[in-house]
């Protein structure tokens, strides 16, 4: 793994790459009181629109608009390919490793895998057990988290596979690009992606139920206002011509799912949920949920109704059954991994256990069930009291962590208040598994706006570019 910082652009006397060289011209022909100008203009355009998420508990207004970077970030044809190959060989395999889970377990026969790793997981929904499901797909929308350290070396971060977010940005981010910046798109073959919600109709369409014999009705499933990302739920459910409900617009009649409309009862085919799996059903999970359909489980088992993503797929994006992945795809695909994983260790083992807490000033250390940028060290960037209090948790209980190397994250040309600087970013591609795998060409990059900081979440300050995929 590289320990230089990779700049994708190439700046500080670096040689420019290949694909910035526009971006490069355009940047020297551009002063910097248009960039900051454009800047406000994609901020008043965001606030327009509303596209905000929610922060609650830290006081003052809770509805926030993640930072946009003007700047794209620009990957190449070439490098786009290896990447979509190997999401979609990634994707195959957990797909392969969920059904696994609720069906004969063969990777625990098999000894590669341990059993606990499954039984004992907080994210293992024993409801699941024997469920069949359309297609066999169970992972219909994942983001895979990656990151770049080297010119060819990409590493897959962590997997999202239960309700991943943010696509909705993806594609606001390219559309106020190209209403700000239409001379620099010119410039690039840059790939569409505003064809994804089109590609998301058809691969939920695409798993209806066995029985559908007419054309499937296929519904976006919120929990409310006061989810954070349900501007995202409102953008999707828009842009596919679906019906955005929630639970109580939904009901069950002799197992199967209905939906109350103005001109009566209409039967619903696929839901697209972005309800957790605890507060689907308050019959088969939390009795104390407004947010599900009584009975929504027992429509599923009956095959008269596809969740998407599958209940209980969150066992594939656990970040301890993160390390088994590679194992994974030569268990079930019988191929060698073209994505790597990062090098993670896992604290329910005694001997890594003593590894991290010898070294935890070293390591990133994350809660297996953590996400937003929440529940983390960073080791060196911590003082010797947070890592002392780290320290004890991660005792405490062993199994709830997992730690990884600082890596050295590629950094991008970003616009920040002292000019174009280079900052750190992640790329969350989104992937479709329906009759067939689609990824549309680009993604939702974050930059970590702080200058050193290696944190990208919007939760904890970080921001967004627009991604382009450069044709061949």
């Amino acid at each position: 793994m590289s320990e230089a910082i990779f700049d994708e652009m190439g700046l500080n006397d670096q040689e420019v790459r290949r694909a910035y060289l526009g971006l490069r011209d355009w940047l020297k022909e551009t002063p910097a009181d248009i960039l900051a100008l454009r800047r406000e203009e994609a901020e008043t355009f965001f606030r327009r629109i509303g596209i905000t998420f929610a922060v609650y508990g830290e006081g003052g207004d809770p509805e926030r608009i993640i930072p946009f970077d003007i700047i794209p970030r620009i990957l190449e044809a070439a490098e786009w390919r290896h990447i979509t190959a190997g999401l979609v060989q990634r994707v195959r395999a957990l797909n392969a490793f969920i059904g696994d889970v609720y069906g004969a377990q063969e990777i625990v026969r098999a000894g590669i895998m341990p059993a606990d790793q499954i039984i004992l997981n907080d994210t293992y929904r024993h409801q699941m057990q024997g469920v069949a499901v359309p297609n066999g797909i169970y992972t219909h929308i994942s983001g895979i988290d990656m990151v770049r350290v080297g010119p060819e070396e990409f590493y897959v971060l962590e997997d999202n596979v239960r309700t991943p977010s943010g696509v909705s940005y993806m594609l606001e981010n390219r559309e106020i690009t190209m209403r700000l910046f239409p001379d620099l798109f010119s410039r690039h073959a840059v790939a569409p992606v505003d064809h994804y919600c089109d590609e998301l109709l058809a691969t939920l369409s695409s798993v209806a139920p066995r029985h559908c014999d007419r054309d499937p009705t296929v519904v976006v499933m919120t929990p409310g206002i006061y989810n954070s990302a349900y501007y995202e739920h409102s953008f999707l459910a828009d842009q596919m011509g679906v019906e955005l409900v929630e639970g109580p617009d939904l009901y069950v009649m002799d197992d199967k799912v209905y939906m109350r409309t103005t001109q009566g009862p209409k039967r619903v085919d696929v839901i697209y949920r972005r309800v957790d799996d605890d507060f689907l059903d308050p019959l088969a999970f939390r009795a104390d949920s407004a947010l599900g359909v009584a009975g929504l489980m027992n429509a599923y088992r009956a095959g008269n109704v596809n969740l998407a993503n599958a209940v209980g797929a969150g066992i594939a994006d656990d970040k301890s059954t993160y390390t088994f992945v590679p194992a994974m795809v030569e268990f079930y695909l019988g191929e060698k991994p073209i994505l790597n994983n990062v090098p993670t260790y896992r604290c329910a083992d005694p001997s890594e256990l003593k590894y991290v807490l010898e070294n935890i000033g070293e390591l990133v250390v994350k809660e297996t069930h953590g996400s937003g940028g929440y529940g983390m060290l960073i080791g060196p960037k911590s003082t010797k009291a947070e890592q002392e209090t780290f320290a004890k948790r991660v005792k405490a209980s062993p199994d709830k962590y997992i730690a990884q190397p600082t890596l050295a994250l590629s950094t991008c040309p970003t616009f920040v208040d002292e000019g174009v600087a280079p900052r750190h970013v992640d790329l969350r591609p989104f992937v479709l598994a329906g009759r067939d795998i689609r990824v549309v060409p680009g993604g939702l990059t974050r930059v970590a706006l702080t200058e050193g900081s290696l944190v990208v979440n919007s939760s904890q300050g970080g921001g967004t570019k627009d991604t382009w995929v450069l044709k061949d």
